[in-house]
């Protein structure tokens, strides 16, 4: 089973956005060649 781990970092200039990650999770879905299975967004914060 192949798995695969990226940690992505966004700076936002104010305390609170909406930002669209989506361009992000697909760019790297695409480098991890993984075919199929499920993709899991955990947000963290401070």
């Amino acid at each position: 089973m192949k798995s695969y781990r990226k940690e992505l970092w966004f700076n936002i200039p104010t305390r609170r956005a909406f930002i669209n990650i989506t361009p992000d999770v697909q760019k790297c879905i695409d480098e991890s060649s993984v075919s199929e299975g499920l993709v899991l967004v955990n947000t963290r914060h401070i």
